[in-house]
């Protein structure tokens, strides 16, 4: 596989808003297929490393899939929509900037561990299964546009998940990945049994 070739297809079976934001860079030496980097809040550009030597032993439907979920997981990463983390991330920081010019270290520290634990838990939620299954979603309806069926998308992204793991070396998925396997093996229509509400 022409590494620059599948780049260029892969850029063409994205939707525009991830051709605007994303990168796609060749990384032969990792040992996963796809790693995406959480974007931080000063990285305009969100990147994809693929080992195209592993990801060519992955079917086109289920790259397209893979691709389009990672795609749609970077883009749905959101530092600044406002709520109550932000604000208070705002606040601590603010108060930290009062405490320090009046320098109170103490309440220096209590501003800076608010910020920290407020940042922490929007960095988690961009990481949750939530933010996953959001991610599986948009990825079908994306697919569905370019031709595929929502059940045959939804089934492609589930044997990418599996072969991925296969591919690299895992003998089991983790809790996330499962949750996400159920979910889709009930759009295909694989499965009666859908995903509990709690974890939607």
């Amino acid at each position: 596989m022409e590494p620059k070739v599948e780049i260029r297809r892969l850029f063409e079976v994205m939707p525009a808003s991830g051709r605007m934001t994303i990168k796609i860079v060749s990384k032969p030496e990792q040992n996963q297929v796809i790693d995406p980097i959480f974007p931080l809040p000063w990285n305009q550009e969100r990147l994809i490393y693929i080992n195209f030597g592993l990801w060519e032993r992955l079917t086109k439907p289920q790259r397209d899939l893979l691709i389009l979920q990672k795609v749609a997981w970077l883009t749905g990463v959101r530092w600044f929509t406002p709520n109550i983390y932000q604000g208070v991330v705002l606040a601590g920081l603010l108060g930290g900037l009062v405490e320090s010019a009046q320098s109170d270290v103490v309440g220096v520290a209590i501003a800076g561990g608010l910020s920290a634990i407020a940042l922490l838990r929007i960095w988690r939620s961009n990481k949750s299964q939530e933010s996953e299954l959001n991610a599986d979603s948009a990825a079908i309806k994306v697919a569905q546009r370019r031709g595929y069926s929502e059940a045959e998308a939804a089934q492609n992204l589930l044997s990418a998940i599996e072969s991925v793991a296969k591919i690299e070396g895992r003998s089991s998925l983790d809790f996330i990945a499962l949750i996400r396997c159920q979910n889709l093996r009930a759009i295909a229509g694989l499965s009666p049994v859908g995903i509990p509400e709690k974890f939607l």
